[in-house]
C-alpha cells in the first residue's frame, strides 16, 4: 500500500500490528494500523488503558483477536523508524543480559519530550539585569544558568534543576534577570569538517592512525585495542579514525567514562573538526538531550561524545565506536538494565559492520585476552608524545617511616611535595576514599555509627557537617553524643578520607593553594569543569583527589603523584581486585610529567614486597597481565570462564532466604549445564535501603549457554510482590 505521498508502507491501514511499548510488559500488544498505514520500526503513540504511551511497531499482529475490536494506533511520531539493525541490536542485547525487550526499547528512547510535536518553544536565557535583592533561591538559579554557559532552559526544567519554586523563576523574569525567548525546539548541530588538519603525529602514531583509518574505510566489522602509555597521544590517533568515518558520510560515537568533566577533550574535538559535537550525558539539559537524540536519528549529528547510555542512541550510519579508557568500571551499568558498554559496543558494531576502537593504557583483562587470542587487533604506542617521558615510580615503605598519630603523609613524600612547590610545580596526593573519615567510632562503648537502612558504616563529610551513607545516600548531622551510650565528646573519626587529608595538607603546607577533586564535592558539573581547567592552568599547588583524577585529566605543571594508601585494594574477595588496583595506581601515576618536566610517582605501602606493588613499580605490564590471566584460567574465572550474579532482595530477611534456598535446590535439575552454584549467602552489603540482600553466584565453562540455563531456572518462578530478583551476566563487582 502507498500513503498519500506515494510512499510504500509495510502495514496497510487497519492491519493488525504488534507494538512493543516502553512499559514494563513482557509481551507485544496488537493494534490496528492507523490511516495511511505504518512502517516496521515506526515510533508510535498508542492507548494503554486510560493512558497514552510510547511504542514501536515490531512486526505483524500476533493474532488471536478480533481485528474489529483492536484499538488503533493514535498517531505515528514524526521521527524516523527504528531500522532493522537497531532492532536486532536491542533484541540481542536483551537476550544476552536477560532483560525484557521493553526495557531495552525504553533505554533507546530516553529522550525527554519525544512525543511532543516539533515547533518553537518558549525558553529562558540569561538577562542583563541584576535582581533587586539576592536570596539563596535566586542565587541558585542564576548560578545554574551561569554554570551552563548560556544554554536555554525551559522554565519548569530550570526550577526543578535548581530546586526552587516556579515563583522564583517568574520573579527573575519580571526583573529582567532571565529573558523569555522563542527558539526552535530542536535546532541543528553545526557541521564538522574532517578535512581540517589534525595534530602532527610521530611515526608510531601515524602507523596506528593509518591502520584505524583503513579499518573504517573497509566497511567491515573489526575491533582494535589501542594500547598506549599515558600521554602517548591515543586521542589524536583515534580521532583520525573518527575523521575517516566523517569523510565517508558516516556517524561516529566516542564514549568516555567521565564525559561530564572532560573539558580538555571537548576542546580538542572542536579544534580538530571546527565545531562542537553533540553531547549525551547527565551534564546536559533535557532540551539538549532531546535535540541530540533527534539529530542522531535523522543522521544530522555526525559525532556524539557521550557516556555509556549513548550507545543506545538511534544512529543511522554509525561507522566507528571509540571506547576511551575501556578498562574503566563506570562502563558497567549496575542499575536497571545490567550491561557493559564495552561489550555492547562490540555487539552493535558487529551487527552494523562498523569498527570499534578500545583505547587504554591499562586494558581490561578481557580485552587483553581477546587481543592475545587474535579476536581483536592490537596497536601499541610505547612512548609518550613529544618530549614528555614516563614518570619514575618507587615505593615508600611505611613500616620504616616515622609517622605521627593521625598523619598519613610520610616524611619522604612531604619532602618531595615541598620540593615541587619550591620549583613552582604541582603535586597530586591520591586517596580513593571520599569524605573526611570512613568510620565514626565511640571511644566510650565502641559503637560504630551505621546507616539505619543499610548494613554500611556512615562516612563523615566535614564540609557538609553530616554523616552520609555511600550505599543509599541517607545523611544526618554528626551527633554530639553517641547514639548507643549517649556519652558526649567521645565520637572520633577513624581513618582518612580526602577531606581529612586536605586538613593535614593545610597544616603542613600553610602557604599552599589546595584543590580537592572528589565527585561529591562538586557544586555542579560545569563548576567542576571550571575548577579542573583552573588547576590545569596553574591554579593550585597541591591537588588532593579520589579516583576521578585518574580519568584522563591533563595537568601540565603536575610532576609529582603521591599514592597515600596503595594497600586499599590488595585484600578482599573481588576476583578483579588486583587488576583494578594495578589499573588505578598506574593510571593515577601517569598524571605526572605529561609535559616537558620529568615526573615522579611515590607509592606509600605497608606491603612494598607484595607482588602487585612490585608489578606496579616495575612497570612490566605484559608480565602482570600474563600472570593475572594464568591465575584466572586456573580458577576458570572470567575471561576464561563465565559468571552470573543473582541477588534476591526484600524487606523480610527470612522470606528472601527461603526463596533463595528453594531456587538453589532447583538449579541443577533445571539448568542442565556444567556449572557450580555458590550460595545462597548474605551479600557483602547485606542490607540496602531497608531491603535484605541474598546473593548467589553461578560459574560455568566459557562456552556454556548460561543464559538459556538461567531462563529455564527462572521460567515459571513466581516472585512475591515485595521480593526482587536481579540477574547480572558477567558481574564486575560483588557487593
Amino acid at each position: 500500500m502507498s500513503d498519500l505521498f506515494g510512499q510504500e508502507r509495510d502495514f496497510d491501514e487497519g492491519e493488525a500490528v504488534a507494538v512493543l511499548t516502553t512499559e514494563p510488559l513482557d509481551r507485544y500488544l496488537d493494534y490496528r494500523a492507523p490511516f495511511g498505514g505504518v512502517d516496521l520500526g515506526a515510533l508510535v503513540e498508542v492507548p494503554l488503558g486510560p493512558r497514552r504511551v510510547l511504542g514501536a511497531v515490531w512486526g505483524p499482529g500476533q493474532g488471536g483477536f478480533d481485528r474489529a475490536k483492536l484499538r488503533s494506533i493514535i498517531r505515528v511520531l514524526d521521527e524516523p523508524a527504528i531500522p532493522a539493525p537497531m532492532r536486532d541490536f536491542l533484541a540481542r542485547a536483551a537476550d544476552y543480559t536477560i532483560t525484557p525487550l521493553s526495557q531495552m526499547l525504553r533505554l533507546a528512547t530516553r529522550a525527554p519530550g519525544l512525543m511532543h510535536p516539533p515547533g518553537d518553544t518558549k525558553v529562558l536565557v540569561a538577562g542583563t539585569a541584576a535582581p533587586d535583592r539576592m536570596t539563596p533561591a535566586r542565587e541558585k538559579v542564576l548560578a545554574l544558568v551561569e554554570d551552563y554557559g548560556g544554554l536555554p532552559f525551559q522554565p519548569g526544567e530550570l526550577a526543578n534543576m535548581a530546586g526552587v519554586s516556579g515563583s522564583v523563576i517568574k520573579g527573575l523574569v519580571a526583573q529582567g534577570c532571565l529573558v523569555e525567548v522563542f527558539a526552535p525546539r530542536d535546532g541543528p548541530f553545526p557541521a564538522l569538517d574532517p578535512g581540517l588538519p589534525g595534530a602532527a603525529l610521530n611515526a608510531e602514531q601515524a602507523v596506528a592512525a593509518e591502520q584505524l583509518r583503513a579499518g573504517v574505510a573497509s566497511g567491515t566489522y573489526g575491533t582494535t585495542l589501542l594500547k598506549g602509555v599515558t600521554g602517548s597521544g591515543k586521542t589524536e590517533v583515534y580521532l583520525e579514525a573518527v575523521a575517516e568515518a566523517l569523510r565517508l558520510g558516516q556517524q561516529a560515537l566516542v564514549l568516555l567514562p567521565e564525559i561530564a568533566l572532560s573539558v580538555e577533550f571537548m576542546a580538542r574535538v572542536e579544534k580538530r573538526f571546527g565545531a562542537r559535537p553533540a553531547e549525551w550525558h547527565s551534564g546536559v539539559t533535557m532540551a539538549e538531550r532531546r535535540r541530540a537524540w533527534k539529530a542522531v536519528a535523522r543522521g544530522q549529528a555526525q559525532l556524539v561524545v557521550g557516556a555509556r547510555s549513548a550507545l543506545f542512541l538511534p544512529f543511522r550510519h554509525l561507522g566507528v565506536i571509540v571506547v576511551d579508557e575501556e578498562h574503566d568500571g563506570s562502563y558497567k551499568q549496575e542499575d536497571g538494565v545490567h550491561y557493559h558498554a564495552r561489550d555492547m559496543a562490540v555487539l552493535r558494531a558487529s551487527i552494523l559492520g562498523a569498527q570499534v576502537v578500545l583505547a587504554s593504557a591499562t586494558p581490561s583483562l578481557e580485552t587483553w585476552a581477546n587481543a592475545q587470542a587474535g579476536k581483536y587487533a592490537r596497536l601499541d604506542l610505547a612512548e609518550r608524545f613529544g618530549v614528555a617521558e614516563m614518570p619514575e615510580l618507587s615505593a615508600i615503605d611505611m613500616r620504616t617511616e616515622p609517622m605521627q598519630p593521625n598523619q598519613w603523609i610520610s616524611p619522604m613524600l612531604a619532602d618531595a611535595v615541598a620540593q615541587r612547590m619550591a620549583d613552582g610545580e604541582q603535586a597530586l596526593l591520591f586517596l580513593n576514599r571520599r569524605g573526611f573519615a570512613p568510620l565514626t567510632l565511640c571511644r566510650a562503648c565502641g559503637h560504630q555509627i551505621g546507616c539505619e537502612y543499610c548494613d554500611a558504616r556512615m562516612v563523615e563529610h566535614r564540609f557538609l557537617a553530616r554523616l552520609v551513607c555511600h550505599q543509599c545516600g541517607e545523611s544526618k548531622p554528626v551527633p554530639a553524643a553517641c547514639p548507643s551510650c549517649a556519652v558526649e565528646g567521645k565520637l572520633a573519626p577513624i581513618g582518612p578520607g580526602v577531606e581529612r587529608l586536605a586538613e593535614e595538607v593545610a597544616a603542613r603546607f600553610p602557604d599552599a593553594r589546595i584543590a580537592v577533586l572528589s565527585s561529591d564535592m562538586a557544586g555542579s558539573t560545569r563548576a567542576m569543569k571550571a575548577r579542573i581547567l583552573e588547576i590545569a592552568q596553574g591554579g593550585a599547588d597541591i591537588i588532593i583527589g579520589t579516583q576521578m583524577v585518574a580519568k584522563g585529566h591533563n595537568f601540565p605543571l603536575l610532576t609529582l603523584v603521591g599514592v597515600i594508601d596503595a594497600d586499599l585494594g590488595l585484600e578482599g574477595g573481588d576476583l578483579r581486585a588486583a587488576e583494578k588496583s594495578f589499573q588505578l595506581i598506574r593510571q593515577v601515576a601517569g598524571r605526572a610529567g605529561r609535559a616537558d618536566k620529568p615526573g615522579q610517582a611515590l607509592i606509600q605501602s605497608h606491603q612494598p614486597d607484595h607482588p602487585l606493588i612490585k608489578a606496579i613499580i616495575a612497570g612490566d605490564e605484559e608480565a602482570f597481565w600474563a600472570a593475572e590471566a594464568a591465575s584466572r584460567a586456573r580458577a576458570g574465572a572470567p575471561p576464561y570462564g563465565r559468571m552470573a550474579g543473582i541477588v534476591l532482595s526484600g524487606p523480610d530477611e527470612g522470606a528472601v532466604y527461603a526463596l533463595a534456598r528453594e531456587m538453589a535446590q532447583a538449579w541443577a535439575g533445571r539448568a542442565k549445564i556444567d556449572s557450580q552454584l555458590f550460595g545462597p549467602a548474605a551479600a557483602p552489603v547485606a542490607r540496602i535501603r531497608g531491603r535484605h540482600r541474598v546473593r548467589m553466584l553461578i560459574k560455568t565453562p566459557k562456552g556454556a549457554p548460561i543464559q538459556e540455563a538461567l531462563r529455564r531456572w527462572t521460567d515459571g518462578l513466581r516472585l512475591p510482590a515485595n521480593i526482587r530478583l536481579t540477574i547480572d551476566i558477567d558481574p564486575q563487582s560483588f557487593y
